[in-house]
């Protein structure tokens, strides 16, 4: 992982000061409320529903196990509401469960963190007043709330496999470095018309979702093996699902930054700051069409010819930043031999859940005696993402133990364990398994993404972890969820998407009707993973379902993929083969409209 240096160590702790001092201000009235709130936002804190929220930049989701121990120390020690505020907040749940109309929800909790779609950290409950002395931990490791919030670029995000994957073209890492460092702290592109999102992967597979990011950059070789990029622009799920343009199909990699750079002028230059909802560079591609490409390319032909190229990235700037990236010295086994092949194969008929645990959660390594493994947190009893702070030390263990120090945040909200021998993928299990992190439903129905919703965020029109509880629930038995396949469940509790619901095979949206919870059911999307193909937004099978009416409207779903599959055919292929019509007809089959809980009409 990324070895930091002593500028970005002495850059974090002056940060984590100058914070300290902007609240002191704040506590004493030199600060107004409002001149307080962007300074804040710069370091990752949001005042949600009922608490502050805090959001911790992972940069591509790697994590140290010192620094998952301090994210242990911030859930079991400052992540924690007064009883009062606890109460209050309970309080106004319940009044939200009788307006429901379905099942009550699972009493409010504290003492978690919460793995993000971005590959970041959050908390939901520490005081305000106690923010500075965690800025000050999170510091001590290396750790900040920089470019999480707010409207500014925000953290880079990738593949969870980079730097490991067979299928890699380029470790992706050094330019994603090299591009945090250039938007941290710029000048022009710390306040935008709306927050700003790249994804970078150097893989053939593209596990980053980089078509639905405002810019995407997909690693590749041209036709003379030289490096470069592959440019989207405009990609974003949100009122208006689009995914990205492709803008340039190779981009020399030392270029990456000027190009950006005209990428973020135009836009910043021509965004909507007139009106929130079409702020966003989707829009403004959309409604531009080629003459937005047009101006970015004069941009960057400015940038290049009058300003000089300032950003072209030199080779020895490059090799800088590629030495940060310090593989570990694992020890060579020679795990990848015949032998020990047989001996996993013996395992794994001896025991059906660990055969299915090598097969859901477990992928290949660059390193043929390596694996990657990924820690479920998507358990009944738990919401999805959700990492209690035993759980984080507990991971912290077997990141020493079997990983060399080290833990990834997925995109899909769980942790991988990148650096683990295969002759100690048994022992792995076994640990795993007595910590509740070993469920093999890696990519399976239950593997579902889900934002915090109306529980937490204020700005959801309705909760999404309680149909995360139902659905799991319902779909506890293995053999059915290895018979289901692999199936992209994804739900948001309001239209900003943070679910990434347009992306799912299965999408579930909350919406809001005279001060309910309904919610819109898509189907067919695609984050353009291999599994689901080019990314695309899914379709609405009809108006509204209640709460209590989502779960059925799943199982019928799956049901109609069960009768209508050839073989082993997944649930993607099967619905664009079939078509849309017996999956919406089974769906709005399942409504059971009471007096209380009429159909909604889709948003």
């Amino acid at each position: 992982m990324y070895s930091y240096t002593d500028f970005d160590r002495q850059f974090v702790r002056l940060r984590a000061a100058q914070y300290r001092d902007q609240l002191e201000r704040w506590q004493s009235g030199q600060l107004s409320t409002d001149e307080f709130r962007p300074l804040r936002l710069q370091n990752g804190w949001y005042v949600q529903r009922y608490a502050p929220m805090l959001r911790v930049a992972v940069p591509y989701g790697e994590l140290s196990s010192a620094q998952l121990r301090v994210l242990a120390t911030l859930a079991r020690d400052y992540d924690r509401p007064s009883p009062e505020l606890l109460a209050e907040a309970q309080t106004t749940q319940d009044r939200i469960d009788t307006r429901a109309g379905s099942a009550p929800a699972a009493r409010l909790k504290s003492g978690y963190a919460h793995f993000t779609t971005r590959q970041n950290v959050q908390f939901n409950w520490i005081p305000l007043e106690r923010s500075a002395d965690v800025m000050d931990l999170l510091a001590s490791v290396h750790l900040h709330g920089i470019q999480t919030s707010g409207n500014c670029i925000r953290n880079i995000t990738s593949d969870e496999r980079a730097g490991i994957a067979v299928d890699e073209v380029a470790d992706p890492r050094p330019f994603a470095e090299i591009l945090r460092q250039w938007s941290t702290l710029h000048p022009e592109f710390a306040f935008l018309p709306r927050k700003f999102k790249i994804a970078i992967t150097g893989a053939a597979e593209d596990r980053a979702a980089t078509a639905w990011h405002d810019v995407g950059l997909n690693l590749v070789r041209n036709d003379a093996g030289e490096l470069g990029f592959r440019v989207l622009v405009g990609g974003g799920m949100g009122r208006t699902p689009i995914t990205g343009t492709v803008v340039r199909e190779f981009l020399p990699w030392n270029q990456i930054i000027n190009y950006l750079e005209a990428v973020v002028r135009v836009y910043n230059r021509w965004g909507r700051r007139d009106n929130l909802y079409k702020a966003r560079i989707k829009i403004l591609v959309k409604a531009e069409g080629p003459r937005y490409i047009d101006e970015v390319e004069a941009e960057y032909q400015d940038i290049l010819l009058r300003d000089g190229g300032q950003h072209t990235i030199p080779d020895r700037e490059l090799a800088r930043v590629q030495a940060s990236f310090v593989p570990p010295a694992v020890a060579s086994a020679a795990c990848a031999d015949d032998k020990v092949a047989r001996i996993l194969r013996a395992a794994a008929e001896d025991d059906v859940e660990f055969g299915r645990w090598l097969q859901q959660n477990v992928a290949p390594h660059r390193n043929p005696d390596l694996r990657a493994v990924t820690l479920s947190f998507k358990r009944l009893g738990q919401a999805p993402g959700d990492a209690t702070a035993d759980q984080l030390d507990a991971v912290a263990e077997l990141a020493d133990r079997y990983s060399a120090g080290e833990a990834r945040v997925t995109h899909d909200q769980n942790l991988l364990l990148p650096w683990v021998r295969c002759d100690a993928l048994s022992d792995l299990w076994r640990d795993a398994r007595r910590l509740g992190l070993a469920r093999p439903n890696i990519r399976l129905l239950t593997d579902m993404i889900a934002c915090p919703g109306g529980d937490f965020c204020a700005l959801a029109n309705a909760r999404s972890l309680p149909l995360a509880a139902a659905i799991t629930e319902r779909y506890q038995d293995l053999d059915e969820l290895h018979d289901l396949g692999e199936i992209d469940l994804h739900i948001s509790g309001c239209i900003n998407s943070c679910g990434h619901h347009h992306s799912g095979h299965i999408g579930i949206l909350g919406v809001d009707k005279d001060g309910r919870e309904w919610y819109q059911v898509t189907l067919g999307g695609s984050d353009g993973s291999a599994l689901s193909g080019p990314a695309g937004a899914g379709k609405v099978v009809g108006p509204s379902f209640s709460a209590a009416e989502v779960p059925d409207v799943i199982e019928a779903v799956l049901d109609t993929y069960r009768a209508e599959r050839r073989g082993r055919e997944t649930f993607i292929d099967t619905l664009r083969r079939v078509g849309l019509d017996p999956f919406k007809a089974a769906a709005n089959a399942a409504r059971h409209p009471t007096d209380e809980a009429e159909v909604a009409e889709p948003v």
